[in-house]
């Protein structure tokens, strides 16, 4: 079952690009997380949008706001992923179990193996309070990140 607007975020803990863990509720009470989902490292579209993210990375990662970002890839995989890229920010495996907290969040696509690109504004409470759900092939806007974001402020 999808996860809508109101509902509380499922926590999770995912291994980022370092081997480090990170869990949603390490950011409660402090900061606004928001949790983008792509379909995979190395991919074009994917690569576009998270490399538009690291070139406006102040929006994403400040004092009210952390950035974390999550594939079916594993640590391996987004730790090259993330040096060639300069991409600084959590690349969080969702490996195993596969898709795990994507289909906790409803958007795990079964039949590819992977997820579609959802977003998700989670607040400092830990509720969602905005997300966007486009099909794999579609790229998002990162002007709609920055509209829920100042709504949320």
């Amino acid at each position: 079952m999808p996860i809508e607007v109101g509902d509380k975020a499922p926590d999770f803990e995912l291994s980022d690009q370092h081997g480090q863990p990170v869990r949603l509720a390490d950011f409660a009470g402090q900061k606004n997380v928001v949790l983008v989902f792509y379909p995979l490292a190395f991919s074009g579209l994917c690569g576009e949008e998270l490399g538009a993210l690291r070139d406006d990375i102040d929006a994403f990662v400040n004092d009210d706001t952390q950035l974390l970002t999550v594939s079916v890839d594993s640590v391996f995989a987004h730790r090259v992923w993330a040096d060639r890229d300069g991409l600084e920010f959590p690349l969080l495996a969702d490996f195993w179990p596969h898709g795990g907290v994507a289909q906790a969040y409803g958007v795990f696509d079964e039949t590819r193996g992977l997820a579609v690109r959802g977003t998700f504004l989670i607040d400092r409470e830990g509720v969602v309070r905005w997300k966007v759900v486009h099909p794999i092939s579609e790229v998002r806007d990162l002007e709609e990140y920055r509209k829920a974001l100042a709504e949320l402020s």
